[in-house]
């Protein structure tokens, strides 16, 4: 039975987000943002453990789902006001825009590295579970295999995916904007009207395209990319505050190895995590972690036996964070042999080295082309903004720094 009643969330980015719920689609989506499944992601941090470095980055997964379905929805329905037959696909995008955050492990992106997680896969795993398969097989028989073509980027109208992934669409618009605003960079602003007017269709490519005459709110858009991950998704404190999260695991890890109850507190769950490949986990099993389930480990094993252990999660408790030197400048020799000569210092004093310091490398891409980049309506047929933006060809090249991370 459909909801009567419409919804509002006030975002703080987007104003009032507003669901009609005597429209079919947007009632399926206040069901959908009712279940345990999606109301999980309230719980997982939208940038994952950057909140040590910016104090208001306690942003949720929830919220930017939320952000990334109502710029969806304005983006497809101003398109489809042109384009009438577009409008049969309004459920499937709407939908694929409100989950495609839906397979996040805790702490985000940085339970990927940790663990080799990978977010899109269980997305489309967990469509197919609980109270979410439920619904979208009582609205439609094809829905879950639509969502899986838009998810894996094989749906029939490019359009439609690429609305949520790709070179320009609304995920990256949403974060962007949202993770300026909570961590205070404002070099993360965007013009949102600009670049939504600036989204067209291409019938004849049924693709994402611009106008000629938008592409300055276009390269604005790139650049504010570039500098928030120079700026904020790169940031040293970000970069030692993961290998501190994966240093934890790591040792933990080993403990659990050596099959003694005693050395390492951990429920069903956590065995889990540390003893198989998260991809062979059940649904049941992944969706019952969440950042307070990891966090509660954190806080048990800072009073751990073993003293490796309790260190790490006292350090990552307390936001005792190690210190991050840039060595860039340095071979890879030299870079080897300072991480040697820190290794023998920690050594000396009675730690495990491998623990406490390493090498970490950032990578930052200014623009790249996926399966299709940024194509731009000229008078000479669809051209990528590379060959039409001196701006954007000066942000191709990805760049790179390499960080020493020590006490």
């Amino acid at each position: 039975m459909l909801p009567s009643k419409s919804r509002t969330y006030h975002d703080p980015i987007h104003g009032a987000i507003t669901l009609n719920g005597s429209d079919r689609t947007e009632a399926l989506l206040i069901q959908l943002i009712d279940t345990p499944e999606f109301q999980r992601l309230r719980r997982i941090h939208q940038l994952d453990i950057a909140y040590f470095t910016f104090h208001g980055a306690e942003g949720s997964r929830f919220t930017h789902s939320l952000g990334v379905m109502a710029l969806t929805r304005r983006a497809f329905d101003a398109i489809a006001t042109k384009y009438a037959y577009l409008e049969i696909h309004r459920t499937v995008v709407l939908v694929a825009a409100l989950l495609h955050d839906l397979g996040h492990a805790p702490y985000s992106h940085a339970s990927e590295e940790v663990f080799g997680s990978n977010h899109e896969i269980w997305t489309v795993r967990l469509l197919k579970f609980g109270k979410i398969a439920e619904l979208l097989r009582d609205f439609s028989d094809e829905l879950i295999s639509d969502l899986e073509k838009v998810f894996t980027k094989s749906y029939g109208v490019p359009l439609v995916y690429q609305l949520i992934s790709g070179q320009l669409d609304c995920d990256r618009l949403d974060y962007l904007e949202r993770d300026s605003y909570f961590t205070g960079a404002k070099y993360g602003q965007l013009d949102l009207d600009r670049i939504l007017l600036a989204m067209r269709f291409d019938p004849i490519s049924q693709s994402l395209v611009i106008g000629r005459k938008s592409m300055v709110a276009i390269e604005h858009y790139l650049t504010v990319r570039y500098f928030m991950y120079v700026q904020i998704y790169n940031h040293p404190k970000n970069l030692t505050a993961r290998f501190l999260l994966e240093r934890i695991f790591r040792r933990a890890k080993v403990l659990i190895a050596e099959k003694n109850g005693d050395r390492l507190f951990c429920d069903h769950n956590m065995q889990k995590w540390l003893t198989q490949d998260p991809q062979l986990m059940s649904c049941e099993e992944y969706i019952a972690s969440d950042d307070i389930v990891f966090a509660y480990h954190f806080q048990q094993w800072q009073s751990s036996q073993d003293s490796t252990l309790a260190d790490l999660c006292r350090r990552f408790l307390d936001r005792n964070l190690f210190r991050v030197t840039d060595i860039s400048d340095l071979d890879d020799i030299q870079q080897q042999e300072l991480l040697n000569s820190w290794s023998e210092k920690l050594i000396a004093q009675g730690l495990e080295s491998k623990y406490y310091c390493g090498i970490r490398v950032a990578r930052t891409k200014g623009y790249s082309i996926y399966k299709q980049g940024i194509n731009v309506q000229t008078e000479q047929g669809l051209q990528d903004i590379a060959k039409l933006s001196p701006l954007v060809q000066a942000i191709v090249q990805p760049s790179q720094r390499t960080w020493l991370i020590h006490p």
